[in-house]
């Protein structure tokens, strides 16, 4: 039995959204909404949410898994440009694109688990 469906597809889509919107808004407008983004560690802020969006989208799309890594790190280095320029007003890091990275790392292998989990359990 295959491990995945349409409402994987459909939180992947959502937490993509959230990511972005989180990512690309400017602090200050962030603190005005009220918005914390939590941890207080903007890398493990940025190693888990990948790691959610690998693993939803493992799910969602089983047989696209490398189209997903591709599109996920394209994403999180187009964050990190957008980030660096004075309409955002953020800082670019590259040390947060790998933190992106390393979360899809973890994301996917949680994904295999939950896959491999299922087949057991089936």
């Amino acid at each position: 039995m295959k491990f995945y469906s349409a409402a994987e597809r459909i939180a992947f889509i959502a937490t993509l959204i959230a990511v972005l919107v989180l990512a690309l808004l400017p602090i200050s407008r962030l603190d005005e909404f009220g918005i914390d983004i939590g941890f207080h560690y903007d890398k493990a802020n940025h190693a888990s949410a990948f790691a959610i969006l690998a693993f939803l989208g493992s799910l969602g799309w089983p047989g696209r898994k490398r189209r997903l890594i591709i599109f996920l790190a394209l994403v999180g280095a187009a964050i990190e440009i957008l980030q660096g320029t004075s309409l955002i007003e953020r800082d670019l890091d590259v040390f947060d694109w790998i933190a992106d990275c390393v979360g899809m790392a973890c994301g996917l292998l949680a994904a295999i688990c939950a896959n491999w989990i299922s087949r057991r359990v089936n």
